[in-house]
């Protein structure tokens, strides 16, 4: 059985959706790590009895100490793939030039790079919006792009659209893990 890891800085609702679908049936989830020790994914990761490590950035003095950190955790668990899944901290190339991992971004990449791409989507010209799954490598929400799923503005209040937005997260994460891992 194909194996992932999943790091994430919130709520974990992304983290709880691949547990539900994925976990125990077409895959194991082998770590859950957070950067955020106050994270409220962190209830869900031991209501699923998660292999669970918290980082704090804090406790480290580089971006390039704190990865490397991940790294060796991510090595250990002997993952297939990574998925960061509202994981919110910019890697260095010591964490993407090891690691094979995915990223969930919640607006038409190249549209709306890093933080508030929701917002941002919602008030832009288009007609459109969307998410997107893409490689992780070196370059903020760069990577060569997996999948992405859209969805008209048009007549949604921003609550509306956010919250389509976050369902089509969910989604469009587990096809794309399916499609790398399992080749379906």
């Amino acid at each position: 059985m194909k194996r992932i890891a999943i790091l994430f800085s919130g709520k974990g609702s992304t983290l709880q959706y691949i547990l539900k679908t994925l976990h125990g049936k077409e895959l194991e989830v082998v770590m859950v790590l957070t950067n955020n020790p106050h994270a409220a994914g962190i209830n869900i990761a031991e209501q699923y009895n998660m292999p669970l490590k918290i980082v704090d950035p804090r406790e480290f003095h580089t971006r390039e100490s704190y990865d490397r950190e991940i790294v060796n955790h991510l090595q250990y668990c002997q993952s297939d793939l990574t998925v960061l899944a509202g994981f919110m901290r910019i890697l260095t190339p010591v964490f993407t030039e090891q690691i094979h991992a995915i990223n969930l971004h919640p607006s038409l990449l190249p549209r709306h790079k890093g933080l508030h791409a929701i917002k941002k989507s919602y008030q832009d010209s288009f007609e459109n919006g969307g998410v997107t799954i893409h490689y992780v490598n070196s370059e903020l929400d760069g990577g060569e792009v997996i999948l992405q799923k859209e969805i008209m503005k048009k007549n949604l209040s921003f609550d509306a659209y956010a919250t389509r937005i976050g369902i089509l997260e969910k989604e469009a994460i587990v096809e794309a893990i399916r499609k790398i891992l399992l080749k379906r």
